[in-house]
């Protein structure tokens, strides 16, 4: 699902994210992308770990279609 679909649902997660920075948007959005750029090291890992054996042959991709 494309995030503007679901954004009447998440209202709540965007409310709670800039309450725990005090309303400083900029300072949420720094986060948000300080962890997506964390998990995509995850994600980066992970694909080299993974056996192409083991995945048949699928990799993790780090873009979006």
């Amino acid at each position: 699902m494309r995030p503007l679909e679901r954004q009447r649902e998440e209202a709540s997660e965007i409310d709670e994210a800039l309450a725990w920075h005090d309303g400083n948007a900029r300072a949420a959005i720094a986060t948000l992308l300080a962890d997506c750029a964390y998990l995509r090291w995850q994600l980066e890992l992970a694909g080299r770990a993974l056996s192409p054996g083991f995945t048949r042959g699928w990799r993790p991709d780090l873009d979006r279609e």
